[in-house]
């Protein structure tokens, strides 16, 4: 089990070192940002599974100093044991050197030849939001998590699940326009996985983000265009995707975006279709109560 956790150690390590060319050469692409997103997520996931051997070997190492005439071996292994925790605890600073690195590269301007230290002044950014953009009294359609990050291969090569989870993690930190750029990567380099329907449906999500921001911000043209982009973002779900999970969520949510856009009648329209189509599904009941509100206006 001690060699497993140790194993887990070095691909760990391996993760962390492929921050090393940008950091080197001060400049970074889109991909770089991608891929250095998606190794902070595999080593995050490295860093609890290693977390979980070191609280599963605790115990056998207190039995073992109970028996006197396992002393010294308990002595060792206790000694193994603490190197590794210090391993982990030096691994979560470098999870954390490295999430500080990438938000200052994604805010980094085109041409630039060399990012910002971490814990310099971030410059400016779209403004964001913490939730999509709805009427006062809309009720918001039951979305579900994104899975955990996936484990590496033998190589280290980044797993689809790894930028899967990076772009969600930007999504649910409010990092709409950076969360946008790793699902279409993901969507580029994945248009079949199990995991596309959901990328295409948080692009979605996170375009309303952006709008909500800007709704705040009163940049009234900059609203416009990013629900108009929702919208496309939303049907896309359908039309490549007609039978994943997440199309009866994005019929209610263009739907939704459509009053916001104040076209009523095609909101109705995809309401409609909603109800007809996916009677089972959990958003249908909030596409029938919106129904019944348009068609009293």
């Amino acid at each position: 089990m001690l060699r497993r956790a140790l194993s887990l150690v070095a691909v760990a390590l391996l993760s962390g070192g492929c921050a090393s060319v940008a950091e080197v050469t001060g400049t970074a692409t889109q991909d770089d940002l991608v891929q250095l997103r998606a190794d902070v997520a595999a080593l995050q996931n490295s860093v609890r599974q290693i977390k979980t051997q070191v609280d599963t070997l605790a115990p056998q190492v207190e039995g073992r100093q109970r028996d006197a005439e396992n002393d010294r071996q308990a002595a060792g292994l206790r000694q193994r044991l603490d190197g590794l925790a210090t391993t982990v605890t030096a691994l979560s600073t470098r999870v954390d050197d490295l999430s500080a690195r990438i938000e200052a590269l994604s805010r980094q301007p085109r041409g630039a030849t060399s990012p910002p230290a971490p814990g310099a002044p971030p410059t400016a950014t779209p403004p964001t939001a913490s939730a999509p953009p709805a009427p006062a009294t809309a009720r918001p359609a039951p979305t579900s998590p994104a899975p955990p990050a996936g484990a590496r291969s033998a190589t280290g090569a980044v797993q689809p699940q790894d930028l899967y989870q990076a772009a969600y993690i930007d999504f649910s930190r409010g990092s709409y326009a950076l969360a946008v750029t790793g699902f279409r990567e993901f969507l580029r380099r994945y248009p079949d996985h199990e995991l596309a329907a959901g990328a295409q449906y948080w692009i979605g999500e996170a375009q309303l983000g952006l709008a909500r921001g800007y709704s705040d911000a009163g940049q009234t043209e900059e609203t416009t265009k990013a629900l108009q982009q929702a919208v496309q973002e939303f049907r896309k779900v359908l039309a490549n995707y007609p039978r994943g999970d997440k199309a009866p969520a994005a019929l209610y949510k263009e739907a939704i975006t459509l009053i916001e856009l104040k076209q009523p009648t095609l909101a109705q329209a995809r309401l409609q279709y909603l109800v007809d189509n996916f009677p089972q599904a959990e958003e249908t009941p909030l596409a029938r109560e919106r129904l019944a509100a348009l068609k009293e206006r």
